[in-house]
């Protein structure tokens, strides 16, 4: 589909990476062009009820043409992508009529369909992916294209009925403070969608819970020819700490339903040391019982340390949105039924991360999230398959169908 494709290309040319490290909302100027660009084009679509708010929130509604009163629902989509690798100057390539060989980019970067469970089956189709030198953007600009295009669809055929549709676009979401800010008072959505997976077919209605840990050491600092005795060194500290931490317990050694530690970031000097460390599991009781080791391994870090200091602080970044979903069950009766009808077979997945959907499910709207053809995110190999996108953005216009026909 030309439409979507285009607008997918557009949008990822467009830097959005966010920074956890800022504390600004957005965390990164340059998301405001993506949001600018989006506030420009639901104008130049008709929409008139459209409000961008100076921490980066996007909210517009696609009024309903009905007579009959139909439930409000919201799509959603985050404009940035991760830092994990470069998103500046994103060149996206099309393979058309991909032939199923490696597909081979600049700077050493090859995908391989030996080593990719799914690349294999969209043989002769269009792929997506970077020039290998940054990630592509599918995460999430795949989602925010799908859901464009089929508010461009609505405003072209008005003779399709449908209720009011809120269309919300977030920053920061690959930062966990996306959703720090959000306006909650001014969405009637009572259900929504996050248009934010991957594979064909996957939808998800649970995800991890997730903290970070901030564990900070503190030092006793002595000239290194006068140490014997004396110093105290919040470097080996740090790197003592991280080292006891278990690697059977670790994002690379886990799967399924399992949890992880994942120590994320360290800066140290011999005087202070600061790790971030990030819990995530499915079961809360899990979290609660790793954020207790962590206190007992500073207590044990202490000990191996006279006079060093260890202190832990624990953060709340999202939880699992697995309750909210039966508070509306037709808003996933009506998702399963819409992939349907737009030729996808559906699997009930988990997330081994988050989305904006779980912090505003929290807020008390339920949000699963649902597939886009996505893959290998955060990575010089990610990539996209269109006639997955494409199955994506019908979905969106079958969901918006069924709850026109729905009581309120």
């Amino acid at each position: 589909m030309k439409e979507l494709l285009e607008r997918f290309v557009r949008y990822a040319e467009i830097t959005t990476t966010s920074d956890v490290h800022n504390d600004t909302c957005p965390t990164t100027e340059c998301q405001w062009n993506l949001l600018r660009l989006l506030e420009s084009e639901l104008e130049e679509l008709g929409i008139t009820d459209i409000d961008l708010n100076e921490q980066g929130y996007l909210i517009a509604r696609l009024e309903s043409n009905m007579e009959k009163e139909a439930p409000v629902i919201g799509l959603m989509a985050h404009v940035d992508t991760a830092a994990d690798v470069s998103g500046t100057d994103v060149k996206p390539q099309i393979h058309e009529n991909y032939d199923g060989k490696p597909i081979v980019l600049k700077g050493g970067t090859v995908i391989e369909p030996a080593d990719d469970k799914h690349l294999g089956q969209y043989k002769g189709e269009t792929i997506i992916t970077s020039d290998g030198t940054t990630l592509l953007g599918a995460d999430d600009k795949a989602g925010v294209a799908e859901i464009m295009t089929a508010v461009k669809y609505f405003t072209e055929n008005p003779d399709v009925k449908h209720g009011t549709v809120e269309i919300v676009f977030t920053p920061d979401e690959e930062t966990g403070k996306g959703m720090d800010h959000f306006p909650r008072e001014k969405l009637k959505s009572v259900f929504c969608y996050t248009l934010d997976g991957g594979e064909e077919g996957e939808i998800d209605s649970e995800c991890f819970n997730a903290y970070s840990a901030e564990i900070n050491f503190e030092g006793s600092v002595i000239h290194l020819g006068d140490a014997r005795g004396r110093l105290v060194n919040a470097v080996t500290m740090a790197s003592s700490f991280v080292s006891m931490l278990p690697q059977a317990e670790s994002p690379e050694a886990t799967d399924d339903r399992f949890g992880y530690y994942c120590p994320l970031e360290m800066k140290a000097q011999l005087s202070k040391a600061e790790l971030v460390v990030y819990l995530r599991d499915f079961e809360l009781t899990e979290v609660e019982r790793r954020i207790e080791a962590l206190k007992t391994l500073a207590s044990a870090v202490e000990a191996m340390y006279p006079g060093g200091k260890v202190s832990v602080k624990e953060n709340k970044q999202y939880l699992n949105m697995r309750e909210h979903m039966d508070k509306v069950p037709k808003g996933m009766n009506y998702l399963f039924q819409a992939a349907e009808q737009a030729g996808v077979v559906t699997t009930s997945e988990i997330i081994r991360g988050g989305t904006d959907g779980a912090r505003l499910a929290e807020m008390g709207i339920p949000t699963p999230n649902v597939f886009t053809g996505g893959h290998n995110y955060h990575s010089k190999n990610e990539w996209a398959v269109l006639s997955t996108m494409e199955k994506s953005y019908k979905t969106v216009i079958n969901l918006v169908k069924l709850w026109a026909g729905a009581d309120v």
